[in-house]
């Protein structure tokens, strides 16, 4: 037989295109339109049906970038049609870009009583009007209300060309969009079936090896196909056409067939490409769309994360949240994650972590009276060795992430595994092998599921997210026809739509002894975003330990009986800086409107907890004249205990002292000394005689380099970053003040001030850097070579810190080229070392070298500032003010120490009447710190207290109390007891933790 394969794929590819997909629809008549274009910014429906509106026709263009325009379309359904085999659907099409299903106009349906019917999306159109909410037949008016947004595509065919659309400010007036269709439809259901069919077998077909009889064996039923359906009258022989396909759909998957189990997803960024505004507004339409499936297939589930999702519905859109909550308490909307955001996780401190889950799972708790125990972050940059402790602490039990198979060198060698965090803890882990989250289960992604699918031999099942995300829509009845059609098919994997905690069930079951996975995920991308939009961050640092001082002081204050706790007004602010540590914020990856809106409310977010630390620290501190200062970090600072207040002595700075060729700041402790051109060429720890800075170096060196990535403009350092750098050696002015060294450089259009100071009895350098930043694809780093071998260096991390190499042996160690640290750093030998902490950086690196003397030197270097051009074309231009501290530290404690004083400086206020606040909690061991104090969320008036330990080892404390109590007992991160046991008012609390255990408290006051 001669073989004309490649001939009859192309026969088959023009009859799709050219006669069976025009033939779904059997007639069109278009419908009357009306519209009304929104002035500004969105209005709810109650406010748009109000309005006038005026004739509008399909070819007229309509809305600005960020606009809306409210479409009144009416009509009547047209004498004879519909009956059996055919449906009645409205049909739209916005003017849409076939290039992509999302990022572009979208539109919501409603009725005139203001009913949502279902949501216009590029890939997505359609809503049935003989059916559901809507049911009309021949004869019937047709009579619906339509938001379109004009929502433009900021990211084009590019991640890297500057533009303007990202700010609603220089996005432009002119329309955006042309309407091409709205038209009553009537479809014809036996050819939108063999259609699917085609589909389905099609993207089989070609995923199959070209020796296989089935690949032959579908190809020539393809091609019956072409001979039985009348090209001239494709609705009357479609049936004919289903008929030779029927034997091929039939024949049932292989034994072996790799198991998928399809869960209805869509993966909506909290912000990204558009502010949180929109992206309400996208919720309400995918979940209507959602909803609409669901009442027309009962096997569809669908999962969703993200408890602000949620509770954006029930705020804006009630009626349908109401219709949602049903749908959960069916067990088909599932609510996944148990987090208020899919948020960042690298950046958010380990209290903010925590409270993404008591926010998210509470949430859930009390609207549904259900926990999700998968947490679900299948988009965030990378994965911090913190979180299986935290999920398992929040009483979750699996893990799923396919970020990582994004990775620019190596791939993990797993799919389904057990991910081990620095503690010990384990959680159940699985990437799905697809290799995407927006599936439409071709037969593309199943075949790349089954071919890619680490673990096969012991076991054989995986997970399928399937639907169009960030303003698809959602999962589309095309899908669902797709899971049907391969439930059991010879050469495709077996797919179940099913929920994720059955697939969890079923891979745990198959999979008795996984392999372990220990250690941070790192993403070997996007490492940029540890350092984009410095403003953003400092913004979440800067308000993380505000709360923290905010909780602290008002629970002193309230169990003391002074003030009341302020509940909801913590928990409004906490849910504002949870939702901005979403993965495409705190990393500073959206357009200018979504960081221009989060630092204003980190802006009122800050004034807000600053009165409420105020209130209660005037609460405790009483009326008089005395002068008392505040501790809120877990270490003595400015001369107060950890957690109390005392009367102390002013904190004292070193004056500056010139010598020749420069300028000495010493206090006793450490001598640092500065030569003539303000570079700090030594920093001397008086006790050991080591000078931290390495030998002929200079510590403290600002260095800019050429900042292009290949793609991903604000997401991305790329490693030939390395190769252009200019360091900031000549200064334009060196300034000794009575407290300080100030050396100031001119670099291009920017301006670089370096303020440096010693206090009194410090081991530490203080270094501020103030910055008016004019650079454009610039990278800024602070270069510290230090005097010191460090095999490891050691970074802060959510409740402990990583071990990381500083040699590149590996390719995993050379793809970790840029790495996050919270606070603080830590370089050191035995009995020897230093700590470089920070105020609001995240970004560092650390290499080592070795000099000609013999001895090495180890760089650690903090990445300030970015200047990327997309999505944000002005991101981090202007002023900036930068914390540093370089100091001694022999050990971890000591780091974590001048971490804690940086970020929680003590505060002194006047007109007190007592001398000492005594601490309310407190905690024996050095290497135990209390991360957090705060009143239980139930508001009964209990006490928590979070606790960790921070040194990498067995630590054994005793915890007390300021107050009197009556019982103590652990409880998990949602302050439900753990069944551990207690104490009673008698009995000393007295924990033994393991490495970074974390621990939380819960205590009834007397």
């Amino acid at each position: 037989m001669h073989d004309n394969s490649a001939s009859v794929e192309v026969r088959v590819d023009r009859f799709v295109l050219e006669r069976l997909v025009p033939a779904v629809y059997r007639r069109t008549r278009a419908l009357s339109i009306e519209a009304w274009e929104v002035p500004d910014e969105p209005v709810p429906f109650t406010e748009a049906v109000a309005q006038q509106y005026v004739p509008f026709s399909v070819g007229m263009p309509w809305s600005k970038p960020w606009g809306t325009t409210w479409f009144h379309v009416t009509g009547v359904v047209p004498d004879g049609w519909g009956g059996d085999g055919t449906a009645i659907e409205l049909l739209v099409d916005l003017g849409f870009s076939s290039r992509q299903p999302g990022f572009q106009a979208e539109g919501l349906v409603y009725t005139p009583a203001g009913d949502i019917v279902k949501a216009i999306e590029p890939f997505n159109g359609y809503v049935p009007l003989d059916g559901g909410l809507i049911d009309l037949g021949p004869g019937d008016a047709i009579d619906l209300y339509i938001e379109a947004a004009s929502n433009p595509d900021v990211g084009g065919n590019f991640f890297y060309i500057p533009t303007p659309l990202g700010d609603k400010a220089t996005a432009g007036t002119d329309p955006i969009y042309t309407l091409r269709q709205v038209d009553v439809v009537e479809r014809d259901i036996d050819v939108y079936e063999l259609e699917r069919d085609v589909w389905s077998l099609l993207g089989l077909m070609r995923e199959l090896e070209p020796s296989l009889p089935r690949r032959a064996e579908i190809l020539r039923a393809l091609e019956d196909v072409c001979d039985v359906v009348d090209p001239d009258d494709v609705a009357s022989t479609a049936a004919a056409g289903r008929a030779a396909l029927a034997a091929v759909l039939s024949s049932p998957a292989y034994a072996s067939a790799h198991a998928v189990t399809a869960v209805g997803h869509a993966h909506i960024d909290s912000a990204w490409l558009w502010p949180t505004r929109e992206t309400v507004r996208k919720c309400a339409r995918t979940f209507s769309n959602v909803l609409q499936l669901m009442d027309t297939d009962l096997d569809f589930v669908f999962a969703c994360s993200s408890a602000q999702q949620f509770s954006w519905m029930k705020q804006f859109y009630p009626a349908l949240f109401e219709r949602i909550r049903a749908r959960v308490a069916e067990g088909r909307f599932v609510p996944v994650g148990g987090m208020w955001v899919e948020s960042d996780t690298n950046m958010p401190g380990g209290e903010a972590l925590a409270r993404q889950f008591v926010h998210g799972k509470g949430f859930f708790l009390r609207e549904f009276g259900y926990e999700p125990t998968e947490v679900w972050l299948p988009d965030s940059f990378g994965y911090t060795a913190a979180m299986p402790q935290i999920a398992r602490s929040a009483g979750s039990d699996s893990f799923l992430t396919q970020k990582i198979s994004w990775n620019d060198t190596n791939r993990m060698p797993h799919h389904s595994f057990l991910w081990e965090g620095i503690d010990g803890s384990r959680i159940f882990t699985h990437f799905p092998p697809s290799d995407t989250y927006n599936s439409d289960l071709s037969g593309a992604d199943l075949a790349r599921a089954q071919r890619q699918y680490a673990e096969k031999g012991r076991s054989n099942v995986s997970l399928a997210l399937f639907g169009w995300g960030d303003g698809g829509g959602g999962p589309t009845r095309e899908m669902l026809a797709a899971a049907a059609r391969t439930r059991d098919l010879e050469g495709s994997p077996k797919v179940t739509i099913g929920s994720p905690k059955q697939f969890f069930d079923e891979a745990k079951a198959t999979l008795p002894a996984p392999s372990v996975w220990s250690g941070e995920m790192y993403l070997e991308l996007h490492r940029g975003t540890y350092t984009s939009q410095a403003n953003t961050k400092q913004g979440n640092r800067r308000s993380e330990h505000l709360l923290r001082e905010a909780e602290l002081w008002s629970s002193a204050a309230a169990v003391a009986g002074l003030r009341d706790y302020p509940y909801e007004h913590l928990t409004a602010i906490w849910e504002t800086v949870l939702l901005q540590q979403f993965h495409d914020i705190l990393p500073g990856s959206s357009i200018a409107w979504v960081h221009q809106q989060a630092e204003e409310n980190y802006a009122r977010i800050t004034g807000e907890l600053e009165e409420i630390i105020a209130t209660a620290q005037k609460a405790l501190a009483g009326d008089g004249e005395k002068q008392l200062t505040f501790n809120a970090s877990p270490v003595t600072a400015g001369g107060v205990p950890a957690l109390g207040a005392a009367v102390a002595a002013t904190t004292r700075s070193i004056a500056p002292r010139r010598v020749d060729g420069g300028v000495v700041l010493d206090n006793g402790q450490v001598s640092a000394r500065f030569d003539d051109s303000g570079a700090l060429v030594s920093l001397r720890d008086l006790d050991t005689g080591r000078d931290l800075v390495a030998p002929g170096e200079s510590a403290s060196v600002l260095q800019i380099y050429r900042d292009t990535p290949n793609q991903w403009d604000a997401w991305d350092i790329d490693r030939h970053y390395q190769n252009n750098r200019v360091e900031l050696r000549t200064p334009t002015e060196v300034l000794v003040t009575d407290r300080t060294v100030e050396v100031t450089h001119v670099h291009g259009e920017s301006t670089f001030t370096q303020r440096y100071w010693l206090e009194a009895g410090d081991h530490a350098l203080q270094i501020e850097t103030v910055i008016d930043w004019h650079e454009r694809e610039k990278l800024l780093k602070l270069a510290f070579p230090l005097d010191v071998r460090a095999d490891q260096a050691s970074s802060e991390i959510q409740f402990g810190h990583m071990k990381r190499a500083t040699a590149v042996n590996t390719s995993w160690d050379y793809a970790r080229f840029e790495t996050i640290a919270h606070r603080w750093v830590h370089v050191g030998e035995p009995g020897f070392g230093i700590a470089v902490a920070n105020g609001s950086t995240y970004g560092h690196d650390i290499t080592r070298t070795t000099r000609d003397d013999g001895g090495t030197t180890t760089l650690v270097r903090e990445s300030l500032l970015r200047a990327p051009r997309f999505p944000d074309p002005t991101a981090d231009q202007g002023r900036h003010v930068l914390r540093t501290v370089l100091g001694v530290a022999p050990g971890v404690l000591d780091a974590a120490a001048e971490g804690y004083r940086v970020n929680l400086p003590v505060r002194t206020i006047d007109g007190a009447g007592v001398d000492v606040v005594e601490p309310l909690v407190t905690v024996s061991s050095p290497a135990v710190f209390a991360e957090a104090v705060k009143l239980a969320e139930d508001r009964s008036g209990d006490l928590i207290v979070r606790l960790y330990e921070a040194e990498g080892g067995r630590a054994t404390a005793t915890v007390g109390f300021g107050v009197p109590i009556t019982s103590a007992w652990t409880t998990d991160l949602l302050e439900r007891d753990r069944g551990d046991g207690g104490w009673d008012a008698a009995t000393p609390i007295e924990l033994t933790l393991r490495p970074f255990q974390l621990v939380t408290l819960r205590v009834k006051p007397a």
